[in-house]
């Protein structure tokens, strides 16, 4: 059966990218600017943008979920992280832009280098935060030119047919998934302000919109958002900004005791307003754009950039979600262990493809009569294709599945919880080297599943857990070992992370990724991921409160990928027990065949 959810074919066309880029470099002239800065995101920042704000993709090629590029008059650059340095070239002509890190010197080298003395670089104010602004302005500063925010887009003005904004309609987010009233939640949103001593709060993120209010949308693929923005006073109604097309008569009804609902085009005017008589106005420093700053400032107001208090609230998933997150776990894990049983007999074949494996995956999953979308494009990645971590298949570059490894990293959205899930699959006799780097992976995942640790703890801290066996063999991986999960929202959920960048302390009720990897260009790549809930630990004789994790992700992880002697009695004890528990969950849950190989499948070593 066809995908429901995703599409392969390329929106890459390498052909585009240089009439294009000559095309906004006339309008440049025309408006006078000598270089554009064009960020990945949209007017909220997501990860997930909309096609008529997918203006990187649009210019240059790149598809990645993060990267920014500068065009000037005669050179242009784009810029990536270590995710995307072997997908940048594949997408990306170098002779039009060329790829350097996505770091904030190398944008600034690239400024100095290239932007004229006393040159003019542009900028959309509402597709840039004011951090990212400031950072521009002193770069610029540092060359000598100065940073104009744009009137118009110089890039939307030459896009031609650019797709129209979404208007996919608003749903309720049930009490029963929620577990919270949007009553409430508005409460504990005004205490946070209060404490804060604002006035104010704008919701710019359109995924505190949908938590806070219980409602859900379809504006983005595989994140279940209306896009739009809220703005909650200390005292009297707070106020939403939809599209009305997105809201029907029951929405309505249940919006309309709790705010005042207004179009986009009524924003600009409720900010102003609310900022006079110098009014302190939270604006959150991941998501709100410059352009928010500029309007409080000029009505008088104080613009307080800090972060949105329901990020913190939206990653302490209550009692509700919790239960809801087991039960999408315990049903993704049923029909994941069909689709591995499943490929256990087809790849041996070597008929089998990157697009024809994602596919079956994606009917197991429907199969189960609850999946509301994938999570994200599923990653099918053979041979050297697994060495791209974000790879993602099209039908250019659908591969057999050969001997060697198969990597697969695809989740789900269900309306009681968000899953995803990474296993790396051996076809064929895996080498020596496979089975070692495979192993040091899997010791670091199981590092960070077994990891106890005392209340305040960042993932930072303990980011180095899964990456201890790799440095031992002087290897390592370039993206972080965990990201925060949503309830029935985004897979990628902050401020919660593991990550050499993972500042906030974990807490009971956070939903992270574990997902330590190793990628050799050009040969493999591997990676083990489960999904993990802080949880509290009670340590006999401690004196701390303490945290761990635990395992959310039921699936079995390939035995022929294991090298035995590499792991300590406690690793064995841990994977075995894991298994049992895969074993013991999933074994009434499938089918006969399917049972038969999961016993097998999850075997003692």
């Amino acid at each position: 059966m066809a995908s429901q959810f995703q599409s392969f074919d390329s929106v890459n066309n390498p052909a585009a990218a240089k009439p294009r880029l000559a095309a906004l470099r006339e309008e440049l002239r025309r408006q006078g600017l000598d270089a554009f800065a064009v960020p990945r995101a949209d007017e909220h920042q997501g990860e997930y943008v909309p096609e008529n704000a997918q203006r990187l993709a649009w210019l240059t090629g790149f598809t990645g979920s993060a990267g920014a590029a500068i065009a000037g008059l005669e050179k242009a650059a784009i810029f990536v992280d270590g995710r995307y340095t072997i997908q940048v070239r594949e997408q990306v002509d170098p002779a039009l832009f060329e790829p350097m890190e996505l770091a904030g010197w190398a944008q600034e080298q690239w400024i100095a280098t290239n932007l004229p003395k006393g040159g003019a670089l542009g900028f959309d104010p509402w597709l840039h935060t004011p951090d990212s602004v400031a950072q521009l302005e002193k770069a610029v500063a540092n060359a000598g030119g100065k940073l104009v925010p744009t009137q118009r887009n110089p890039l939307d003005a030459v896009w031609a047919n650019r797709p129209a904004a979404p208007r996919a309609q608003v749903k309720p987010h049930a009490l029963v998934f929620a577990g919270e009233t949007a009553e409430d939640k508005l409460k504990r949103v005004r205490a946070a302000l209060q404490q804060a001593r604002c006035s104010a709060l704008v919701i710019s993120d359109p995924h505190a919109l949908a938590w806070l209010f219980n409602i859900r949308g379809g504006d983005v693929g595989h994140t279940p958002l209306p896009l739009g923005y809220a703005l909650i006073p200390m005292e009297g109604k707070a106020q939403i900004f939809l599209d009305p097309a997105k809201l029907n008569d029951e929405v309505r009804g249940l919006l309309k005791p709790l705010a005042d609902l207004g179009g986009p085009q009524d924003l600009e005017l409720a900010v102003v307003k609310q900022a006079k008589d110098g009014a302190r106005i939270r604006l959150d420093s991941a998501t709100a754009g410059f352009a928010l700053k500029r309007l409080v400032e000029q009505a008088g107001g104080i613009a307080d950039i800090g972060p949105d208090p329901i990020a913190l609230m939206k990653a302490v998933k209550n009692p509700v979600e919790r239960e809801g997150t087991r039960a999408a776990h315990r049903r993704d894990g049923a029909a994941v262990t069909r689709f591995l049983a499943w490929f256990n007999r087809e790849a041996a074949s070597g008929k089998l493809t990157e697009i024809a494996a994602a596919e079956a995956l994606e009917d197991f999953r429907r199969e189960t009569n609850a999946l509301a979308d994938l999570s994200f494009p599923t990653i099918s990645a053979a041979g050297p294709n697994a060495a791209m971590p974000h790879y993602r298949v099209t039908r250019q570059s659908d591969r057999r599945i050969e001997h060697g490894i198969y990597l697969v990293d695809s989740g789900a959205q269900y309306n009681d919880g968000t899953t995803d899930i990474t296993r790396t699959l051996a076809v064929g006799t895996p080498s020596a080297e496979m089975r070692d780097r495979n192993t040091r992976v899997l010791k670091g995942h199981i590092a960070i599943a077994r990891a106890v640790f005392p209340k305040g703890t960042s993932g930072a801290q303990i980011d180095a857990f899964a990456r201890q066996y790799l440095w031992q063999a002087g290897l390592d991986f370039d993206h972080g070992t965990g990201h925060g999960v949503g309830s029935y929202l985004s897979v990628h959920e902050g401020p919660q992370r593991i990550s050499k960048l993972g500042t906030t302390p974990l807490q009971a009720g956070m939903i992270l990724s574990n997902e330590p990897g190793y990628y050799k260009e050009g040969a493999y790549g591997i990676r083990i991921e489960n999904l993990v809930l802080v949880e509290e630990r009670e340590i006999p004789g401690g004196d701390r409160q303490m945290l761990g994790f635990e395992t959310l992700t039921l699936a079995p992880i390939d035995l022929a990928l294991i090298e035995r002697n590499l792991l300590s009695q406690e690793e064995v004890a841990w994977l075995n027990a894991y298994h049992a528990r895969v074993r013991e969950t999933l074994g009434g849950q499938v089918d006969a065949e399917t049972a038969g190989w999961l016993e097998q499948a999850t075997r003692a070593i």
